[in-house]
């Protein structure tokens, strides 16, 4: 059996590698070159970190002798992400790019080009888990909670679960160190990226308007009810729920509730006033088909970082859905993901719009 391994250059995708092989699996590694310096606003005379990334890669795939490339899809990455991140915040929208690129590039070019090379799976780093019970292929949380990347995996479908690995689902990050270091690995200790990868120091409107070439104008920041508070610095430095970086006086802290580019207006609320009892979700995927019912309680996960909530979901059609949950939740963000779950196992997930 043969198996793609994406190799980012860190210790998850490397160690990833290393336990394929000790499977018995003909691996061939690669890394997807995604995007280039000015991709990222940063200059040419600065290293990008993607340099260093594809030299670790390199090292580690010599040490375990298996074939290793680079693929360049800076074009499909541009088109597919970036520019879809950048449309959404113009559009007072906040997207999660790692979702977009784990569909449209780790789980679609590279799938692609996995079968072109004769392939029979691809393997990645991920920290979630597959499993399979008769015909049917489920997508779990990975072992270690505090690891879990299955909510930016939603999109896995069932075939592409079929021919997917996840080998340090069932391991704990210290673990997969202890595993590089003992193998020599030059990563083994390398740290742990938490931007998003085309935006290197975090400053989102740095790289909007470096590609697009635009100044985004101040306008002003409303309250509820329309009454000028302020102004702000241009739409997209801000997102739901933010409070930092408003520079208001008010008596009480007040917060990001709503963004309106018709206008170019930002409307800041009271912190209880961000709670909202339900939301809706549409460009909606399952991962093994639309359920038999057409209500049904599971628990709900409506950004990376939370904890999934106990909700009611109605479906509304084969690709939208309508979540009330048991308690209000705070800061509901048009552009993120609400990713369903049922214990442990991924049923799909959405785009939030309200």
């Amino acid at each position: 059996m043969k198996a793609l391994i994406a190799m980012s250059g860190g210790v998850d995708s490397s160690v990833s590698a290393l336990l394929t092989k000790q499977k018995g699996f003909d691996c061939i590694g690669c890394t997807m070159k995604l995007y280039a310096n000015e991709d990222a606003a940063v200059s040419n005379e600065k290293t990008c970190c993607s340099l260093d990334d594809v030299a670790d890669a390199r090292s580690v795939a010599n040490r375990l002798q298996i074939p290793y490339y680079v693929f360049n899809f800076t074009d499909d990455f541009r088109a597919k992400v970036i520019n879809k991140f950048i449309a959404c915040y113009e559009k007072g929208i906040t997207p999660n790019p790692c979702i977009d690129c784990n569909r449209y590039m780790k789980f679609d070019k590279l799938y692609e080009r996995a079968k072109v090379l004769g392939c029979d799976y691809i393997v990645t780093g991920h920290y979630a888990r597959i499993k399979k019970n008769g015909e049917q292929y489920y997508l779990k949380k990975a072992l270690d909670l505090t690891k879990d990347q299955s909510y930016v995996l939603y999109n896995l479908t069932a075939e592409q679960l079929a021919h997917t690995m996840f080998p340090l689902g069932e391991l704990k990050k210290t673990e997969v160190r202890e595993i590089a270091r003992a193998n020599g690995f030059v990563n083994a200790d390398k740290h742990e990226s938490q931007d998003i990868c085309f935006v290197p120091n975090g400053d989102y409107a740095k790289v909007i308007e470096h590609h697009t070439g635009k100044t985004y104008p101040a306008g002003n920041f409303v309250d509820k009810d329309g009454k000028v508070l302020g102004q702000h610095r241009g739409i997209i430095h801000y997102t739901v729920g933010q409070r930092k970086g408003l520079s208001i006086s008010a008596a009480e802290r007040l917060y990001v509730c709503s963004i309106c580019p018709e206008n170019n207006t930002v409307c800041l609320c009271s912190r209880d006033e961000l709670l909202q009892p339900e939301a809706v979700a549409t460009e909606f995927h399952w991962i093994n088909g639309v359920p038999q019912k057409q209500q049904f309680h599971c628990h709900v996960k409506i950004r990376y970082n939370q904890k999934e909530q106990p909700a009611t979901v109605e479906v509304i059609s084969a690709d939208r859905v309508k979540i009330i949950f048991d308690q209000p939740q705070r800061a509901i963000t048009p552009g993120q993901a609400a990713v369903l779950y049922d214990d442990d196992i991924v049923l799909g997930g959405g785009i939030l719009i309200k």
